[in-house]
C-alpha cells in the first residue's frame, strides 16, 4: 500500500504497513496509549469487557446448534463475525501494545494465520453490509442445504467472487482485495468452528494482556 496517513500522535506522514495502522513509530504508540489510559473514563474502560463477553458467549453456542435449525444457524454465525470483529477493532485500535505483544508470541506462520484469519472475517463483515447474504458465504452440511443433527461448527465457508470497487476509493478497494485475498486464503473451504476458534482464542489472549498493561498504566 503506497498510500500515506498522519500519525495520529505527533502528525508525521508515514506509508502505513497494515490496513489500521496509525502511528508512525512504535514510541507514538506508546506516548498515545499513555495519554488515552490516563483520561480514559469507567464506560471506556469496560466496553472491551462488554464485547468479550458478548463475543465469547457468541461463539460458545456454535457447538450447540444444528442444521436442523438452519435460519438461527446462519444468523448465530453472522453475529459471531459480527462480535469478533467489533472486539478485534476494539483492541488494535485501542490496545495495540497488548495485541501486538501477543502476535509477537507466536512462530511467523501462525502468526500469519491469526492476521489473515481476522483479515477474512473483516471481509465477511463488511460484505454483508453491502447487502451480501450470509448464505452465500457459508455452505451447511446437509445435501442441498437441508438440516441434519450435525453442528454448524463443521459448516464451510464457501469461495466467493472477488469483491467490485463501487463507490470506494482506491486505497479501500486495495485494502478490501487484501481482506478477500485473506479470506480465499484462510477462511474458504475451512470450518466455521476453526475460524472462530483461531480468532477467538487469539483475542481473548489480547484481551487479558490489555488488562495488564491497563493495570500497568494505573500502577505508574
Amino acid at each position: 500500500m503506497g498510500d500515506e496517513r498522519s500519525c495520529e500522535q505527533c502528525g508525521t506522514a508515514f506509508t502505513p504497513r497494515r490496513e489500521h495502522a496509525r502511528f508512525c513509530s512504535a514510541r507514538c504508540r506508546v506516548a498515545w496509549n499513555r495519554a488515552a489510559r490516563a483520561g480514559k473514563s469507567p464506560a471506556e474502560a469496560s466496553a472491551l469487557q462488554w464485547a468479550m463477553t458478548a463475543m465469547s458467549e457468541t461463539t460458545d453456542r456454535l457447538p450447540r446448534v444444528t442444521e436442523l435449525d438452519q435460519p438461527r444457524a446462519f444468523a448465530l454465525i453472522s453475529e459471531a463475525v459480527w462480535w469478533v470483529t467489533i472486539v478485534d477493532g476494539t483492541l488494535v485500535r485501542y490496545h495495540p501494545e497488548a495485541y501486538d505483544c501477543e502476535l509477537r508470541r507466536r512462530p511467523e506462520s501462525e502468526r500469519a494465520l491469526i492476521e489473515e484469519t481476522l483479515a477474512g472475517l473483516r471481509f465477511v463483515r463488511n460484505q454483508m453490509g453491502h447487502d451480501v447474504d450470509h448464505v452465500d458465504f457459508i455452505r451447511p452440511l446437509g445435501a442441498a442445504g437441508r438440516g441434519t443433527s450435525e453442528g454448524i461448527r463443521d459448516w464451510t465457508w464457501n469461495q466467493v467472487p472477488e469483491p467490485v470497487g463501487g463507490t470506494l476509493s482506491p486505497r479501500s478497494q486495495d485494502w478490501e482485495l487484501t481482506r478477500y485475498r485473506a479470506y480465499e486464503s484462510r477462511l474458504a473451504g475451512q470450518a466455521v468452528g476453526q475460524t472462530f476458534r483461531c480468532a477467538a482464542n487469539f483475542l481473548k489472549l489480547a484481551a487479558a494482556g490489555a488488562t495488564v498493561y491497563a493495570d500497568d498504566g494505573a500502577l505508574s
